[in-house]
């Protein structure tokens, strides 16, 4: 049972949502919105399309889309869990 349970564990894949916090709205008006956001120093262009967010606001990103709003101190939570990950370094930029 428990070498069952170890070979699960091992085998299986799990995906991951990075806060940002959006810098500007790109197209506004077309019906596949983008948005630029700020992964803790890294700017990138990310769909919008599925969530109502604003500029300032953190949105959690897979795979090139904002798949949820989050307020500022999810964000920061998130940013720190993954920091404890080896490895892997973002910083947190405060909105304010």
């Amino acid at each position: 049972m428990v070498d069952s349970f170890v070979h699960n564990y091992k085998t299986q894949h799990m995906c991951l949502a990075i806060p940002g916090r959006i810098i500007q709205i790109i197209n506004p008006n077309d019906s596949i919105k983008q948005a630029l956001v700020d992964f803790g120093g890294i700017r990138k262009e990310i769909s919008i399309a599925w969530v109502d967010a604003h500029v300032g606001e953190y949105v959690l990103a897979h795979a090139g889309m904002a798949i949820s709003v989050i307020d500022e101190t999810e964000a920061q939570l998130t940013i720190e869990a993954l920091n404890a990950v080896d490895g892997i370094d973002l910083k947190f930029q405060s909105a304010r």
